[in-house]
């Protein structure tokens, strides 16, 4: 269902002028944040500078919309683990590769002499694991819904006897209800992901419609798309509640979403209480393999065991306040000192997603 209040020329920049100096105009006369759930979102309102057009008043801040960065790091150290073992070929995403574990990263375990291989879909793991028959190949799966419906196809397709996950999948819904519910500072409205909306819908948050609600918009990724849906959230702020949910993505994302990737995702994966790293257990917010797909649980398969020492946050480091939109990038004494992209050391640093990356890569287009 396409909103009427969308913009169709998303990709105008004389639309986005007129977009920015529309929302420098607006004064407010009280406090007002408004939180992004979306790595991707964040680059694009680094880059196009946005944050420097925002009136007075308003706050724009950084939620737990990393996938990288709230991978907890018990995860990532059993994923070591798994490598280590003989005949193991660790298989991963890019943006995985440095983010550090309790005490290492993928990247430095590669360095050592390990096997771990960079993939850029499932398929390509259980293409190594097809390749390597005389080898055991372990796909550390990260991820949100977007990715989850591509992990669980390539689950469903009789991957060979040597291929297993490592999964370590989280949920979007669950975690804005976590926010809500006192798990960050007072926020007055969400700009939604575009990539997980395609694969939930606009229905999929309607629980933000809930009582008065929130004002909420699911956003593009253009300057214009998330200059609109700045907009549309501070005018239903003004207007007052019932605070609805508006799809100002209309051109990609649909009302119910697409409900062929979420049959596949709960075919082979169950809702779990889940670990955000540096956030803690939110309720039903992950994926695990249900029993019938044991047999691809490198866990179970290799009898890998957490650590109850991994350390999520290392000392100085504030990536969960950052996760929660607590803190700005900025504010952590480590940032773009010990702590860059080619020597992160905390996981907001790492990822293509992450905030304190996306900070980093544009400070030179600060004005």
């Amino acid at each position: 269902m396409k909103e009427d209040r969308e913009i169709e020329s998303y990709d105008d920049p004389k639309i986005a002028e007129l977009l920015a100096k529309k929302l420098q105009s607006i004064k407010l006369d009280t406090q007002v944040t408004l939180m992004h759930v979306c790595g991707t979102h964040e680059h694009s309102i680094s880059k196009a500078g946005i944050r420097y057009f925002l009136p007075d008043k308003l706050r724009l801040v950084a939620g737990p919309g990393c996938p990288v960065c709230v991978c907890p790091a018990e995860n990532i150290d059993l994923a070591l683990d798994a490598a280590r073992m003989s005949g193991v070929i660790l298989t991963t995403f890019g943006d995985m590769f440095r983010v550090p574990s309790s005490d290492k990263s993928l990247e430095m375990m590669k360095a050592e002499g390990y096997d771990i291989r960079v993939v850029y879909s499932p398929l390509d793991a259980v293409r190594t694991a097809h390749e390597n028959p005389d080898r055991e190949v372990v796909f550390m799966a990260v991820g949100f819904e977007t990715t989850a419906g591509p992990i669980a196809a390539a689950a469903m397709d009789d991957p060979p006897n040597n291929f297993s996950l490592i999964t370590s999948l989280r949920l979007i819904p669950p975690a804005l209800k976590y926010l809500l519910s006192g798990g960050s500072r007072s926020l007055d409205g969400f700009i939604l992901p575009g990539h997980v909306s395609t694969v939930i819908g606009r229905r999929g948050y309607d629980f933000l419609e809930s009582g008065d609600g929130i004002p909420a918009s699911i956003s593009g990724f253009e300057p214009v798309d998330i200059l609109h849906s700045i907009l549309e959230l501070i005018g239903q702020l003004k207007n007052g509640p019932p605070f609805k949910v508006v799809n100002l993505y209309g051109r990609i994302v649909e009302e119910n979403g697409n409900s062929l990737a979420r049959k596949k995702i709960y075919s082979v994966f169950e809702e779990s209480d889940s670990s955000w790293r540096g956030i803690g257990t939110i309720e039903a917010s992950g994926l695990v393999l249900k029993k019938e797909y044991e047999h691809i649980d490198a866990v179970r398969k290799f009898n890998l065991r957490s650590s109850k020492r991994a350390v999520d946050i290392h000392p100085g480091c504030i990536c969960n306040e950052v996760i929660l939109g607590d803190s700005e990038p900025e504010d952590c004494a480590l940032f773009g000192e010990e702590c860059t992209p080619r020597n992160p050391y905390g996981p907001c640093m790492v990822s293509s997603e992450g905030t304190c990356r996306a900070r980093y890569q544009y400070r030179s287009l600060e004005p």
